[in-house]
């Protein structure tokens, strides 16, 4: 028999946002049957302290009798890189409040728009990241950062990335490595960031590139070979890993991620 597996086969909800925006328990019930057990969310409604249309206790519910559970959220900090800091400090409690709900382990940050993709972005990013980790760490939640593959860019010489990871504070700050970014972006590898910052890479997302058009596939049908690139775990401090697809399905988003499973569980799930 293969070992108990270390860690619960996560999905970030993304993948399948279609499905969930229609149908939320039925889809949950259909992933929880293709083994997926933790999920990270997204798309929170602060105004209304919701998740897919749910207040946030009353999704709590739907995941406990379920048997499911959520440890990271997605939440939308890029419209307030610009906003007064303390509209950014009123942002950062309600999505404490929403993560403690769901008892989410993590808030993370996700994403910035196009036009804030600029060094002098970047530049002050780090002041910013440290600003909200301090608020999350203080209310007993870890705070992440996810990356693309922008911040690898280069920016006269500099890469936003080496600012975000040199300039933030890793006892505030921890990192989520998009693994298919970081490979599509081709600067780097997921074992030379973990070499260079261990510890910190808490949370990994799972996601393969299509061979021709290298936009997102499901797993195996892909140019990623997890089992020669994956970091040591416990090197790199992972606590949860998520597979995903961001869009560009075979057949169907549900069909996509079954496939994802069966071919995590078959080749890569050993190495977790």
């Amino acid at each position: 028999m293969p070992p108990t597996p270390r860690y619960k086969m996560g999905l970030q909800l993304f993948t399948i946002r279609d499905d969930m925006a229609k149908d939320p328990v039925g889809t949950l019930r259909a992933v929880k049957a293709m083994g997926y057990e933790d999920f990270e969310v997204y798309g929170f409604d602060e105004e209304q302290g919701a998740f897919y249309g749910y207040p946030a206790a009353e999704f709590r519910r739907v995941l406990d009798d379920l048997d499911l559970t959520v440890s990271s959220g997605h939440f939308g900090f890029a419209p307030y890189l610009d906003r007064p800091a303390d509209e950014l400090d009123r942002f950062v409690d309600h999505c404490i409040t929403g993560a403690r709900a769901l008892n989410m382990r993590y808030v993370t940050w996700p994403w910035m728009a196009p036009e804030q993709r600029t060094m002098e972005t970047y530049r002050r990013l780090p002041g910013l990241l440290n600003r909200i980790g301090e608020r999350v760490t203080a209310a007993g939640l870890g705070f992440a950062y996810h990356n693309h593959g922008f911040e690898f860019e280069e920016h006269d010489g500099q890469r936003g990335y080496d600012l975000i990871v040199n300039e933030t504070d890793p006892a505030l700050v921890k990192l989520q490595i998009d693994m298919y970014w970081v490979m599509h972006a081709g600067v780097t590898t997921p074992r030379e960031l973990v070499a260079a910052q261990p510890g910190r890479y808490v949370m990994w997302h799972i996601k393969d590139m299509h061979p021709v058009s290298r936009d997102y596939t499901e797993l195996g049908n892909g140019t990623i070979d997890y089992t020669t690139i994956l970091p040591d775990p416990a090197r790199a401090g992972l606590e949860f890993y998520y597979l995903e697809q961001g869009g560009n399905y075979t057949y169907t988003p549900l069909r996509s991620v079954a496939d994802s499973a069966e071919f995590f569980k078959r080749y890569v799930q050993r190495f977790l």
